[in-house]
């Protein structure tokens, strides 16, 4: 009885004992299908084949530790800024670049601290959501204004302009590019101021030019002679306007606060004002304006630049409408008419609209967009449909006009609506 007994308890004890490799091998299995082999057709023992694998994945993780290290390196003499934030926002690492662009002094490296704490920017805040939400890259270009609590130091630090770019990472985590604007502005300022200056010293002796022209006129008796002066006169006004024009634009940039005059205007009166002043060349090319929206709505604006605006634009699409068209302006309130916070107001005309590589650029300073829609224009001067009506732009009409929108806190794009082929101005101005 007793030995039935001790073999039952041994043939218990093998078959746990079976069980439990059994069990074993297929974990072991399992780890194996997760370590490289590098032994495809060889036939070796299970632990000789784990024994690889391990050996394999070690070489493969210091490889891969190299690998980070060297791309670390690569980033710390990187000319941009490079930082990364985990799912929590966490400054998991950053080059140093970007420690001195933001000014992170209280970081080190292999420390793990919240970027708020370190750095106070709703912008950049902001592009990491953003982006760590939508899953896209993102790009922010703002004024960064570095945060000090010593009160000795704090009038010599600067601000700078900076612009981000960011990309999505596994796990939550977000990659930004900070790239330093601030040479780059000051540089456009000193070019711009250097180009106010150049236009304010030009004004006067064009102004005496332009007076000694019309003197002439007056005195000249013989046509030959006249009609050189009178071929000169305009290309004088041409140059005064030029620098009219520059001296404005750089008057709204530099303090638009201080070159509007803000009252209640009525937007309906304000567009068939300026129309009215351009009928004489609508009527050449029997041209109409179609107004849809509200008829009563008043803004808080500068009457006589948001008039400038009108003339401006109305004025391009009468130039580049067939004849006998129409000329669309859709004015609407949002959120609701009800409770409005804004005013879109939509100018659309029906003729060859812009080339698609010139919408980037159409509010630029002195850009004449393609050539082929200036020729197309002069040459309809000569044909038998359209009058004779050559005019060449300063190319700083369309960048005046988005400086006077953006000086009352609105916006202006350009595009080609998909309907009438022609071009599209979308503007938006908060509403009174």
């Amino acid at each position: 009885m007793t030995l039935l007994a001790f073999f039952l308890g041994l043939a218990l004890g093998i078959g746990y004992w079976l069980w439990r490799q059994k069990k074993l091998y297929r974990q072991l299995e399992q780890i194996l299908r997760l370590l490289p082999s590098g032994a495809e057709g060889v036939s070796l023992p299970l632990l000789s084949l784990l024994r690889r694998g391990i050996s394999l994945s070690n070489q493969h993780c210091l490889e891969l530790e190299t690998q980070l290290k060297i791309d670390q390196q690569i980033l710390q003499v990187a000319p941009l800024g490079y930082l990364q934030v985990d799912e929590e926002n966490q400054l998991i690492w950053c080059n140093e670049q970007a420690r001195l662009l933001l000014q992170l002094h209280r970081w080190e490296p292999g420390q793990v601290r919240l970027l708020l704490e370190l750095v106070r920017s709703y912008e950049l805040d902001h592009l990491i959501e953003q982006t760590r939400h939508q899953q896209k890259p993102g790009e922010q270009e703002w004024v960064f204004h570095p945060d000090c609590a010593d009160a000795a130091i704090i009038a010599e630090m600067r601000s700078l302009t900076l612009r981000a770019s960011s990309w999505p990472l596994p796990n939550g985590q977000v990659g930004v590019f900070l790239e330093n604007r601030q040479p780059l502005v000051e540089l456009s300022q000193a070019r711009d101021r250097w180009v106010s200056d150049l236009a304010h010293e030009l004004r006067t002796p064009l102004t005496s030019i332009r007076l000694v022209i019309e003197t002439l006129q007056k005195r000249l008796q013989q046509d030959k002679e006249r009609q050189w002066v009178d071929r000169l006169l305009p290309e004088v006004n041409r140059l005064i306007n030029l620098v009219q024009d520059w001296l404005e634009l750089s008057q709204l940039e530099q303090d638009p606060s201080k070159h509007l005059s803000l009252k209640s205007v009525e937007l309906h009166n304000l567009i068939y004002s300026a129309w009215e002043t351009l009928e004489p060349l609508a009527r050449q090319k029997q041209l109409s304006l179609k107004y849809f929206g509200p008829d009563t709505l008043y803004l808080k604006a500068d009457s006589s630049r948001l008039t400038q605006v009108f003339l401006n634009l109305l004025d391009n699409s009468i130039k580049y409408s067939p004849n006998e068209g129409t000329i669309h302006i859709e004015v609407t309130l949002l959120p609701t008419e009800d409770a409005p916070n804004s005013v879109q107001i939509h100018i659309i005309d029906f003729g060859i609209g812009f080339p698609e590589s010139d919408l980037p650029h159409i509010f630029e300073r002195l850009y004449q967009g393609d050539p082929s829609r200036r020729r197309h224009h002069e040459l309809s001067g000569t044909s038998e449909d359209l009058p004779v009506r050559v005019t060449t732009g300063s190319g700083l009409g369309l960048a005046i006009v988005r400086q006077i929108i953006l000086a009352h806190g609105g916006l202006v794009k350009a595009r080609n609506h998909p309907e009438t082929g022609g071009a599209w101005l979308h503007i938006e101005l908060p509403s009174s």
